[in-house]
């Protein structure tokens, strides 16, 4: 009976120090040497642990956005943001600017542009694979005039692997972001656009 208790002890204790080291990653958000780089952008996700809908959207706000636009579902809309997110992470860091130009708004595509410029004037190229799933919590969505948007703070965890003059590098990274989507009300495409990013705290 000991025994049984100790594996069960030992079991619970893996996964604890797992959420630890989840949580207390190497880097978190923008560091200083990123400052002058585009943040890293989305869809979202189901109804697993890397997905939540908070209770701090107003009801009053959900209640405005299923009466303009009835088939939005909280847990669907993330599942695509996280998809999203990922999608224009790879792009981004592959320097694919159709793919980024069907995901972003023109605003957010004239920061990438100019760094993609300046990374390409460099000899610099990069390739990103995520560490494991991108955690998507949705902050709240509202009505604005005939424009839903929608606020995701996005956890994650990458790494990094680039080429440059000076060699090759891999660099293992943690951020967190906010990132704002929106599309009109009476659009018949499902899809968003990224259309702002900002940094958050872990």
């Amino acid at each position: 009976m000991h025994l049984l208790e100790l594996i069960i002890f030992a079991a619970l204790a893996a996964v604890v120090l797992y959420q630890l080291y989840a949580v207390l990653g190497r880097r978190v958000g923008r560091q200083p040497e990123d400052a002058t780089a585009p943040a890293i952008a989305p869809r979202a996700a189901d109804s697993d642990t890397t997905a939540r809908v908070f209770d701090s959207t107003p009801p009053s706000d959900m209640a405005a956005v299923r009466a303009r636009d009835p088939g939005f579902d909280p847990a669907r809309f993330l599942d695509g943001a996280r998809q999203a997110y990922e999608m224009i992470v790879k792009a981004y860091a592959a320097s694919d600017r159709e793919a980024l130009r069907k995901l972003v708004s023109a605003q957010v595509m004239a920061v990438y542009e100019k760094a993609l410029d300046a990374r390409a004037a460099e000899g610099r190229s990069e390739t990103v694979d995520f560490l494991q799933p991108p955690r998507a919590d949705l902050e709240g969505v509202k009505v604005e005039g005939e424009v839903v948007r929608a606020r995701v703070r996005f956890l994650a965890e990458f790494r990094s692997r680039s080429k440059g003059p000076e060699g090759e590098a891999v660099d293992d990274r943690r951020t967190a972001e906010f990132w704002t989507f929106e599309r009109p009300v009476t659009a018949r495409d499902p899809n968003w656009t990224l259309v702002r990013v900002d940094a958050a705290e872990a």
